[in-house]
């Protein structure tokens, strides 16, 4: 019986994986060629980490090889990613493509050296060349592959009248794997690498994950339920690594967590292993993102990605994108046909990146209300009351500001980012019901960065806040009715809508803290302000 995996490329005998017939078929005709005889194209295939790079260009590999007409050669450089020296670099790729080819080694250390080993007077028969990991090589390497392969390719341009066989170099075609500094976006000289095509390597499609997991239904006899694999597919976004993890943690289980092989998979059992996944089981697609989100100057930008009032635009030639998107760590949203913005990649990573955050700034929380202090109209055995325990928090926040937020994290302008007000309020209150038998979760409605709601679980009830900053009159009177949407949303009757200010005069405190009820959806949205004095 197969098993979900989720470390390196996927074993097609051994694993569940997506056949994703139509992503190989493209990856093996620009490889191959649309006509053979004209010669392949030289590509390059991007993606973020655990998306299935590899595994497409090992199964396309599979493929070339049964065309006896080609050699097909597959290097990994990533072992070179610490040498500076381009010649080093060239003289040790070099000398492993002539290993592979059974061809007795010679000085390849320079541009013009190495080029030599593509001509027809070398090679036997025309050569399919993959470099995987290629961007892990330093930016000068990558310029001078780059311009090698442009020139073997304009090479044959020239030579059209010929067939792929016939001409000078006989590099019938290129891939370079996870790439797109190769486009020029941190070449500061330029790229001389623009003949390319591009694959983009995209995430599973919810049909693809049905697919999978009906398969292990039919060999284990297990049921997955529905809600549970909508839940499942939202909270990942289709990420093959993601997938292929869950899809382990809920067919094998971890640490003393055994599933019962008798009862179907539901929507708790993924919740209970995503609670695990978030806190005490490491993996390292999530590691990596949150290694690379807590990078300067990277670090700003995802933090900026938790603002509530606009959307940050997203472009490939800005280079913090550009990395924070190859590393998983944002994705492209696309709004329009001309339009498009940066947002996390998916509930479950916004979430880990949250929870990180949360910790990481604020580590120590000080004490959160006079030990003496009558509760009672904040907490109860059996409810609580949202508006008097964010009194208790203005409190804390204002009586703690000075040595609180002495060390956060600051924009340019010397502002507080508005994340880290999230990230306080989340932390006060979970350490508030931590011994109080009350769960706070942080939610993501939209997935995208742009509604933070705070979720508290209390003596069987639920209670929603949504966390915004105040603009304006309009940005407030919209608020409103949002808020009264996502309460409808998460099935909640009422809804708390929690404005962080700088300030705020009581008079005008008193006219816009007036309760909202919606007339479309019948939620009640109740205003609080909560001066911050940034």
């Amino acid at each position: 019986m197969r098993r979900f995996s989720s470390y390196g490329p996927i074993n097609t005998k051994l694993h569940y994986y997506a056949p994703r017939k139509e992503l190989l078929n493209k990856a093996y005709t620009q490889l191959r060629g649309e006509n053979p005889e004209e010669g392949g194209h030289y590509i390059t295939v991007w993606a973020p980490r655990q998306t299935g790079k590899s595994w497409t260009l090992k199964e396309t590999v599979f493929r070339l090889r049964e065309d006896k007409r080609f050699d097909v050669i597959v290097l990994s450089v990533e072992y070179l990613k610490t040498e500076k020296n381009v010649s080093t670099i060239l003289r040790s790729v070099g000398n492993r493509i002539l290993e592979k080819l059974d061809k007795k080694t010679f000085e390849t250390s320079t541009p013009e050296k190495f080029q030599k080993i593509f001509r027809k007077d070398f090679l036997s028969k025309p050569l399919i060349l993959i470099l995987d990991e290629f961007d892990a090589l330093e930016e000068d390497a990558i310029s001078t592959f780059a311009g090698i392969f442009r020139d073997c390719y304009n090479d044959r341009l020239y030579q059209a009248d010929r067939s792929t066989e016939e001409k000078d170099y006989l590099l019938h075609s290129v891939a370079l794997t996870g790439v797109r500094t190769v486009l020029g976006i941190e070449n500061k000289q330029g790229s001389p690498f623009n003949v390319q095509r591009s694959l983009h390597i995209q995430n599973l499609t919810y049909n693809e994950v049905e697919e999978m997991f009906k398969w292990y239904e039919r060999e284990s006899g297990q049921k997955f339920e529905k809600q549970a694999l909508d839940l499942l597919y939202y909270e990942t976004n289709g990420q093959p690594g993601l997938i292929g993890w869950f899809g382990e943690l809920l067919t094998e289980g971890w640490e003393d967590v055994i599933p019962e092989k008798d009862k179907p998979i539901t929507m708790d059992n993924f919740k209970e292993a995503a609670a695990a996944a978030r806190s005490i089981l490491p993996n390292s697609n999530i590691l990596n993102i949150i290694s690379k989100a807590k990078q300067d100057p990277y670090k700003q930008m995802v933090l900026d990605m938790f603002r509530t009032d606009e959307k940050i635009q997203f472009e490939h030639n800005k280079t913090v994108h550009n990395f924070l998107y190859m590393n998983g760590v944002i994705e492209i949203e696309k709004v329009s046909k001309t339009e498009y913005y940066a947002k996390f990649p998916c509930p479950f990573v916004q979430r880990c990146l949250f929870s990180y955050f949360s910790g990481e700034i604020f580590d120590e929380m000080g004490r959160l209300h006079d030990p003496f202090a009558d509760l009672d109209d904040a907490v109860t055995r059996t409810h609580i009351n949202i508006k008097n325990i964010m009194k208790l928090y203005s409190r804390y926040l204002m009586d703690n500001r000075k040595w609180l937020l002495k060390d956060v994290p600051r924009r340019s302008d010397l502002r507080i980012f508005e994340a880290v007000f999230h990230f306080n309020l989340y932390k006060y209150l979970d350490n508030f019901f931590h011994n109080k038998e009350g769960q706070v979760i942080p939610e993501f409605p939209t997935g995208n960065g742009k509604i933070n709601i705070i979720i508290i679980k209390y003596a069987g009830k639920i209670y929603g806040l949504e966390l915004k900053t105040y603009r304006d009159n309009p940005g407030y009177k919209k608020a409103l009715k949002k808020a009264a949407q996502y309460g409808q949303q998460l099935k909640l009757e009422e809804i708390s809508l929690i404005f962080f200010i700088e300030s705020i005069k009581d008079e005008i405190r008193e006219k816009y803290e007036a309760v909202y009820f919606d007339q479309k959806t019948k939620v009640k949205v109740v205003p609080i302000f909560v001066e911050t004095g940034n």
